[in-house]
């Protein structure tokens, strides 16, 4: 299937909304109440990453190779950040004022490094190590059941990726629902399970463009309903008491913030697709997309080192400085990690291994004529 660059462009931006949440911790600007919705970036990579593996899933690749592929993608990274979280992070004796800095503990990080924490709800498993790492443990468990939906999904047609994303809000909004009125009967799902609601819409909406649907939705469209559904979600949150349906818009965030996301996400495919012009496709941003990934791995200790070192601002404007210092710092160092790093190892990794063939017993001589073979066996047999 034909690349779609715009997608890289589009990460970007998901990685600085989540990087404008976290900044809130050092240098809160008096947005900070709209800015809290960054963590639903996450949302985002969780739909593309679906949406990714499926579009550019080749037929007959065997699941270690798949594996192989994935591991490459994501671990090095990971396990070189995460040496680093460890300086800012833990402490032997940490200081009770700091609550990000943890006590030093092996086993906690040690399920870190195998990309296990995201099946705790306890704060310091759930974010130990770097602790934007936990999505990455997610991703871990969609990786692992992802060639088995595949195979399951390969003979589905447009019809057929649109119900399976009927399938996994419809699924997302029962659970959360039941949740919410049976809080003690309805159990409470880990975190991999949950996100592979966006996932699978990811899936399915890959599929339906596989099969040649192209919605000609235009992106300048989504960015409005999105902003518009943001700007609501926060209304309804500050109002509930007044606005209708606010209880049920929060419980359902997740599954709207999915639907969002994955509107988009098709909107920028199915434009792509029809060879249409795209800001996003421009060589700055696509760069940008490239690091993305290691922004969203380094950012948080780059803040959190400040943090430490100067204490949290003011709010106001004013730390749009801040937001400034931090960017170019974390913009630095993925590139280094980017270029060092993520891209020669995964090229190394990413190698198919040399195919080691067994000695073989030599086969018999061809001249041996059928009759000559049946009379030597007749006479090994008397």
């Amino acid at each position: 299937m034909p690349r779609i660059e715009s997608l890289t462009g589009l990460r970007w931006w998901a990685a600085f909304f989540v990087f404008s949440h976290h900044m809130t911790n050092l240098a809160p600007l008096p947005i900070a109440p709209l800015l809290r919705y960054g963590t639903s970036g996450v949302t985002f990579f969780f739909v593309l990453s679906g949406f990714v593996l499926t579009w550019s899933a080749q037929p007959g690749t065997l699941a270690r190779t798949f594996y192989r592929r994935r591991f490459a993608r994501i671990w090095p990274a990971h396990a070189l950040t995460l040496m680093a979280a460890v300086l800012v992070f833990y402490r032997i004796h940490p200081d009770p004022a700091m609550h990000w800095i943890k006590p030093l503990d092996l086993g906690v990080l040690l399920l870190a490094l195998c990309l296990l924490q995201g099946w705790s709800y306890d704060p310091t498993i759930l974010y130990a190590g770097n602790p934007v790492s936990w999505t990455l443990s997610v991703e871990a468990f969609f990786y692992f059941y992802a060639p088995y939906v595949q195979r399951a999904t390969a003979r589905l047609k447009a019809t057929g990726g649109l119900v399976l994303c009927v399938v996994a809000i419809g699924l997302g909004c029962a659970y959360h629902l039941s949740r919410f009125h049976w809080r003690d009967t309805v159990p409470i799902l880990p975190q991999p399970v949950i996100q592979s609601v966006a996932f699978l819409f990811g899936i399915g909406s890959a599929i339906a463009l596989r099969s040649g649907l192209r919605p000609r939705i235009p992106f300048w469209a989504t960015l409005i309903l999105f902003a518009s559904g943001i700007c609501t979600l926060l209304y309804a949150s500050r109002h509930a008491a007044t606005f209708p349906l606010a209880t049920t818009m929060g419980i359902l965030q997740f599954e709207i913030l999915t639907v969002l996301y994955g509107l988009m996400i098709v909107a920028v495919a199915s434009r792509d697709l029809r060879d249409r012009p795209s800001l996003l496709r421009s060589k700055p941003l696509v760069t940008l997309g490239q690091w993305s990934f290691c922004f969203y791995l380094v950012h948080s200790p780059i803040l959190y080192t400040i943090l430490e070192l100067h204490g949290k601002a003011a709010p106001g404007w004013s730390n749009l400085g801040w937001y400034t210092v931090v960017l170019t710092l974390s913009l630095i160092t993925s590139w280094l990690l980017h270029q060092f790093v993520e891209r020669p190892l995964e090229r190394r990794l990413r190698a198919p291994r040399p195919v080691t063939h067994r000695r073989s017993r030599p086969s018999p001589p061809r001249w041996r004529s059928r009759r000559w073979r049946s009379a030597s066996s007749g006479s090994r047999d008397r």
